[in-house]
């Protein structure tokens, strides 16, 4: 029942070698990187204008330059973030670079300021999405959280389906807002410039001096601004899901998000200028600028959801970054191994599920207010954008390439721009932010304390291979010992299973002809004289194809009265928590080996001291 229920939700399994289709043209990448970055054209410029409006309604006349700001800030982004594309083209962003150039701790600190930030984007776009939705239908209101987390489960099982299937379905929303938004813009200058439309109020002329008006406050509304470049940074980060050349297609997206963005973001912050737009608690800005051009009509309605159905898709953004970066810290051995596994559908689903998770306990922390999230969302994402800037100074100074000096201006313009605006928001909204200097350091810590595992585990299971295998005596039985390395646990099984029997076969499980030759070159050179069987699995699954061998292996022993026993080799750690960072394959083995009669089923087991 439930393997139906998995296959009707998620769709069939895919074998390894059909992962190139799951990779990602430029203009799908676009639609399933870029909405997070987009969507904020739908709150950055209002964000800016409820900060100014403090100062009166002449103050406005400030957006235009602070936009200017942020739109210059964009450019240095967008440059700098195309330089680690092409330096560091197997994917990581901000982790890689500043691991590789400041060193581990701030490697682990863009890496879990990014984790963070990836689930608060699922939970901010997913939030404020609903609270669109419960503002058309208010009879949803008393259930908004409710709301959001079916949302959430939604877009879950969406990217459990694989990449080209999500990005498919989304593409065609995130170019309609797009589109929307220009109709807006186009409508507007066209509208402004024919004398067919009077302003809402008038527009205090660019300059005009406004009592009260103090840097503290420009500094504020810039910091809001700055909200609109959350998402910038995603398809340094997700490298390996584009179509080759991979870093070629991913710097042409990252330039074509760059220019939508700057485009729709001055666009609308011009608009709201000429046309004397106001913030109001009752209506967005863009609400205000679409009734006023086309009225309370079908295209006005049309616009509206565009808009909600970008803010809520903009949770894409994050499915698509956090399951790649949880991989490369798993890589280095900083996360747990699952999440390098590969689920049915190619894509790695418990970075998937684990963000669906964790954004689910967050809008429910938080009651799903979208104004308590995004001061920790949009400063959680300027301490990467400020290591890996850092981190590039580094590497050119050290690899002093051809041209080596003007890349180096960009990442250090960069750099002075993103520290700024951090210590702008620390200045500014403090009293929002101070939880990410708890959040960040438990990260951090987390990272850390599953890197010594793993090291302690490595210490414990290496094996000497100079050393012969221990050989006790034998018996007419039949051994089978599921390995899947070279350990000190697979060892030990090995000894006793030749104790038992000298008709010991030794079975790896291979997903790729790669790996099975290079479990075979490794048997051959240590040559424990056990025989080694490979088994080659197109689906990654492990069960099913040792399962299929055993079942052989019994039927030819039943024929000269042989008894068949599979050794298990199964360590067990220290601590109960240790467990969970652990591949449970073991435990799925022997479950389905259970229903078989006349199999002896043996675990040997080895406990680490640490």
């Amino acid at each position: 029942m439930f393997t139906k229920m998995k296959r009707l939700l998620i769709g069939r399994p895919l074998k390894s070698n059909e992962s190139s289709g799951q990779k990602l043209s430029k203009f799908k990448a676009l639609a399933v990187l870029s909405s997070d970055a987009l969507s904020s054209v739908a709150y950055g410029p209002e964000q800016i204008l409820i900060v100014l409006m403090a100062a009166g309604s002449t103050a406005l006349w400030f957006s235009l330059p602070i936009g200017l700001a942020v739109l210059i800030l964009l450019v240095a982004l967008v440059l700098s973030y195309q330089q680690i594309i092409h330096a560091y083209p197997q994917g990581g962003g901000a982790y890689v670079v500043a691991k590789e150039n400041l060193g581990t701790n701030f490697g682990l600190t863009a890496g879990g300021a990014l984790l963070v930030d990836y689930i608060l984007t699922v939970a901010v776009s997913v939030s404020a999405g609903g609270d669109a939705i419960t503002s058309a239908f208010p009879a949803l209101r008393a259930h908004s959280v409710a709301v959001a987390v079916i949302i959430v489960v939604i877009i879950t099982i969406l990217n459990l389906r694989g990449l080209t299937d999500s990005a498919t379905l989304l593409s065609y929303p995130v170019y309609f807002f797009v589109l929307m938004m220009l109709l807006v813009i186009g409508g507007g200058i066209f509208a402004m410039m024919t004398g067919q439309s009077a302003p809402i109020h008038e527009s205090a002329p660019i300059g005009t001096p406004v009592m009260g008006m103090s840097l503290f406050l420009l500094l504020r509304a810039f910091s809001s601004g700055c909200s609109a470049l959350t998402g910038v940074e995603a398809i340094s980060n997700a490298i390996p899901s584009f179509k080759e050349p991979a870093p070629k297609n991913a710097a042409r997206t990252l330039l074509m998000m760059g220019g939508i963005l700057a485009v729709l973001l001055l666009g609308i912050v011009g608009l709201a200028y000429l046309y004397g737009v106001h913030p109001s608690a009752d209506q967005t800005v863009l609400s205000q600028l679409a009734s006023h051009l086309f009225g309370r009509s079908i295209l006005y309605y049309i616009i509206q959801a565009s808009t909600a159905l970008i803010l809520i898709l903009a949770a894409n953004t994050g499915y698509s970054a956090f399951p790649l970066l949880a991989f490369n810290l798993a890589k280095d051995k900083y996360m747990p191994r699952p999440f390098k596994v590969k689920g049915d559908r190619l894509g790695y689903s418990n970075g998937i599920i684990t963000l669906g998770a964790l954004s689910i306990l967050l809008l429910i922390i938080f009651k799903g207010r979208t104004e308590s999230l995004i001061p920790l969302y949009a400063v959680g994402v300027f301490i990467p954008f400020s290591l890996s800037q850092t981190g590039m100074i580094v590497h050119w100074m050290k690899r002093r390439p051809s041209g080596w000096i003007g890349k180096l201006v960009i990442n250090l313009i960069g750099a002075l721009i993103c520290y700024m605006i951090l210590v702008i928001f620390f200045l500014t909204k403090f009293p929002q932010i101070w939880p990410v200097l708890i959040f960040v350091p438990i990260v951090v810590f987390m990272f850390h304390k599953i890197h010594e595992h793993y090291v302690l585990v490595a210490e414990q299971l290496r094996v000497d291979t100079r050393q012969p295998v221990p050989v006790i005596h034998a018996s007419d039985n039949i051994i089978v010992v599921p390995v899947a390395g070279i350990t000190k646990v697979v060892e030990q099984s090995l000894t006793y299973a030749r104790s038992l029997s000298d008709n010991v076969i030794a079975v790896f499980v291979g997903d790729s002809p790669e790996a099975i030759q290079k479990m075979d070159d490794a048997w051959n050179a240590w040559n424990p004289g056990v025989r080694l069987v490979t088994i080659h699995s197109p689906y990654r699954s492990i069960v099913n194809p040792l399962d299929k061998f055993i079942s052989t292996v019994k039927y030819k022993a039943e024929k000269r009265g042989a008894t068949v026993t599979v050794v298990f080799p199964q360590f067990y750690t220290k601590k109960w928590w240790q467990s969970l960072l652990h591949n449970q394959s073991g435990v799925l083995i022997k479950a389905s080996l259970i229903r078989h009669k006349d199999i002896v089923i043996a675990t040997v087991p080895f406990h680490f001291k640490k």
